[in-house]
C-alpha cells in the first residue's frame, strides 16, 4: 500500500460501495473512521442523482477502540434494516477494520438473527485489491448469492427467453459515461432485434438476479467490472459472454459480428452485415470524418493515451487504426491486468507504460511533448501545466465528465462523440498565436517548475526574461528543450546564453 495524494483507482471499499449502491434497495454499511464517509457526497455531486440508497458509516472512534465495535456494528445493521427495509445489507470492510482485526463475519452472522433483509459481508481483501478489483468481486459475490438462494428454493428458470436476449453486465454508478453508454447499448440491441433481459448492477433489484440465466448471452462492455460475474454464469449455466468493447467503428462492428455468431449458434438466423454497413456509412460520422481534410491534417501528429484498460486500449486503436494518428505511448494503471493491455495495444503504439504513479506519467508526457493527451483528469492537470490539450477518456474523473447532455462512448453514436473529442483536443489551443498577436489574453507568465516534485534547475532572472519574449504558443516547448539541453550538460542555472545555446543545438 502506498500513500498518495492522487490515486488512479481508489481503495477497495469504494468499489464495493459503487456496486452496492448501484442496485435498488441495497444498503451498504462501512466500518470506518470519520472522514471515510465521503461516498454519499461524491455520488450525489458527480452523478447529480436525487434518489439513491445512501451508504451508512459505522464510525470507528475512541470508544470503539477502547471497548470493541461488535455491538455498534450489529446495532447499525439491525437499525437500518428496520428504518430502510432494504432487500440486502452489505457490510463493507475497510483498511481500518482490517488493522483492528475485527471479526466482521461474526458481526454479520449475529445481525442475520434479527434482520429481515439478507446480510452479507463483502468478500474483498483491502490490502491486496483496489477499487476496480473489489467492485468486480462484489458484483460476482452478490450474483452468486442470489443464484444459489434461488436454486435452494427451486426458483431458477429452466429455459431461455423465446427471442434472443442479453444481460448487460458492468454498468455502475460513478462509472465513466456509464449511464449514456447503457442507453446506447439498449438502442443498439433493439436495432439488432435483441431483448435486454437485465442490466446489472445499475438500477437492478437483487430479486431479478435469479432470471439472469434466461439470457442467450452476456455482454461485458468494460473489462474492469463484470468479467467475474460473466465467467460464473458461463460456468454454471453455459451462458456465453462477449467482452469486446463496442468503442470505435472497427470494434463496434467486431462486437456485432460476435453477437451474430453467438446467437446463431443457439438457433437464431440473423445477418447483421447490412446493418453494420448502413450504420458505418450513414449513422456514424467517424468513417466519413476519417477521410476528410480535417482528419488528414491530423495524420502523423503525436499523441499519448493513458487510463483504465478498457478506454485506454480502445482509444489507442481508434487513434492509430481509424484516424492515422501516431500514438507515441499508451499506458494503463490497471497493473493487475497488464498482460491483456499489452496484447491489445502493442501493435498500435511505440511504447507501453504500466504504472499507477501519476508523477511518472507526467514526466513521460513531458519527455515526448505530444500534440495532444488522452487520459484521466490527472493527465488533464498535467496538460494544463505543459500547455498541451487533453481529452478525458477514463476515470478518475471530475463533475464535468458527467455531462447532462447525451454523450456515450459506446456504439455508433459513441463513435461521433469520440471523433469530436479527438479532433477538438488536437485543435484546441491552435488559436493561441492569434490571441497573442491581438492581445486576447495575458500569456506572459511562465511556469518554471517541472512536472516532477523535485527540480534540479534554476532559471536566472535574465534567462526568464528572455523566455518571456518567446510567443506563448511555443514557449512551453522551448522551455522544455532548454531544460533538457541543460540537464544533458550538467548545467544548473539557465541563463540567456544557455537558452540561445539550446536553441542552436536543435537547429531552431
Amino acid at each position: 500500500m502506498k500513500l498518495a495524494y492522487w490515486m488512479y483507482a481508489g481503495p477497495a471499499h469504494i468499489g464495493t460501495l459503487r456496486v452496492a449502491s448501484s442496485f435498488k434497495n441495497v444498503h451498504a454499511i462501512m466500518h470506518a473512521p470519520l472522514g471515510d464517509d465521503y461516498f454519499n457526497v461524491m455520488r450525489s455531486m458527480l452523478e447529480r442523482e436525487r434518489n439513491f440508497t445512501p451508504v451508512t458509516a459505522s464510525i470507528v472512534d475512541r470508544n470503539v477502540l477502547a471497548r470493541g465495535s461488535q455491538e455498534k456494528v450489529v446495532d447499525n445493521i439491525t437499525r437500518k434494516d428496520k428504518e430502510e427495509t432494504p432487500d440486502l445489507i452489505v457490510l463493507t470492510p475497510t483498511c481500518t477494520s482490517s488493522i483492528l482485526q475485527e471479526d466482521l463475519h461474526n458481526f454479520v452472522e449475529r445481525a442475520k438473527i434479527e434482520a429481515k433483509a439478507d446480510v452479507i459481508l463483502a468478500d474483498v481483501n483491502h490490502y491486496r485489491v483496489n477499487e476496480l478489483q473489489a467492485a468486480d468481486r462484489t458484483l460476482h459475490q452478490i450474483v452468486q448469492y442470489y443464484i444459489e438462494k434461488a436454486r435452494k428454493r427451486g426458483e431458477l428458470p429452466q429455459s431461455k427467453t423465446e427471442k434472443p436476449s442479453v444481460n448487460i453486465i458492468g454498468i455502475s454508478t460513478l462509472g465513466f459515461h456509464n449511464q449514456h453508454d447503457c442507453t446506447e447499448l439498449k438502442r443498439l440491441m433493439a436495432d439488432l432485434g435483441i431483448e435486454v433481459n437485465a442490466v446489472i448492477p445499475e438500477g437492478a433489484s437483487v430479486h431479478e438476479l435469479k432470471n439472469l440465466p434466461r439470457a442467450w448471452f452476456n455482454l461485458v462492455p468494460y473489462r474492469e467490472l463484470g468479467l467475474m460475474a460473466a465467467n460464473y454464469l458461463e460456468q454454471e449455466f453455459g451462458t456465453p459472454y462477449i467482452n469486446i468493447t463496442p468503442m470505435g467503428v472497427v470494434e463496434t462492428a467486431r462486437c456485432i459480428r460476435k453477437i451474430q455468431q453467438v446467437i446463431n449458434e443457439q438457433g437464431a438466423n440473423v445477418d447483421y452485415e447490412d446493418f453494420i454497413n448502413e450504420q458505418t456509412l450513414h449513422v456514424s460520422q467517424a468513417a466519413w470524418f476519417s477521410r476528410s481534410i480535417d482528419c488528414q491534417n491530423l495524420t502523423g501528429k503525436k499523441a499519448v493515451v493513458f487510463g483504465d484498460n478498457t478506454h485506454a486500449a480502445a482509444i489507442t486503436k481508434i487513434l492509430a487504426r481509424e484516424m492515422g494518428i501516431h500514438v507515441v505511448w499508451a499506458g494503463t494503471y490497471c497493473k493487475y491486468d497488464a498482460d491483456w493491455f499489452r496484447e491489445q495495444v502493442s501493435e498500435y503504439c511505440d511504447e507501453v507504460i504500466i504504472t499507477d504513479d501519476h508523477g511518472a506519467i507526467g514526466d513521460a508526457i513531458a519527455r515526448v511533448e505530444p500534440s495532444a493527451i488522452f487520459g484521466t483528469q490527472m493527465e488533464r492537470h498535467v496538460g494544463k501545466r505543459l500547455n498541451i490539450p487533453c481529452g478525458v477518456i477514463a476515470a478518475p474523473i471530475h463533475v464535468q465528465n458527467f455531462p447532462i447532455g447525451y454523450k456515450p462512448f459506446l456504439g455508433y453514436e459513441g463513435t461521433n462523440q469520440i471523433t469530436d473529442l479527438i479532433y477538438n483536443s488536437f485543435t484546441l489551443g491552435m488559436e493561441d498565436h492569434l490571441l497573442e498577436i491581438f492581445g486576447g489574453h495575458d500569456t506572459k507568465e511562465v511556469i518554471t517548475k517541472g512536472i516532477s516534485a523535485e527540480s534540479d534547475l534554476n532559471w536566472t532572472k535574465d534567462g526568464l526574461a528572455e523566455l518571456n519574449k518567446i510567443p506563448g504558443f511555443v514557449r512551453g516547448k522551448v522551455k522544455r528543450n532548454t531544460e533538457k539541453f541543460a540537464r544533458e550538460r550538467g548545467i544548473k542555472d539557465i541563463t540567456t546564453e544557455v537558452l540561445y545555446a539550446a536553441k542552436e543545438a536543435v537547429g531552431a
